[in-house]
């Protein structure tokens, strides 16, 4: 059985995009999961505190959620292209 290969170049960008998604996607749980359960499974008496509120909910909710923004933003700038949704050749 033959690969049906897709000759047209939206495709490609449209793969490389979603594989982007998805890499911010993990990106950012490895990043909550990392801090909410890492910094978080200690005994509540033992928290530090930042701008009152746990490291752990600090560091993995609210700092997580700007540095993810702002990695977004920078993926959609500098790596997702604008294209044309009409196919080649159709007029």
């Amino acid at each position: 059985m033959k690969r049906k290969v897709w000759k047209d170049k939206r495709y490609k960008a449209a793969n490389r995009e979603a594989l982007a998604g998805i890499g911010l996607v993990m990106f950012n749980f490895f990043w909550w999961f990392g801090f909410a359960y890492g910094l978080g499974s200690k005994s509540p008496e033992s928290y530090h505190y930042i701008f009152g509120f746990p490291a752990w909910f600090f560091f993995s909710c609210i700092l997580g959620f700007a540095v993810m923004m702002g990695l977004t933003v920078f993926v959609v700038k500098f790596f997702f292209k604008d294209m044309s949704l009409e196919a080649e050749g159709e007029e």
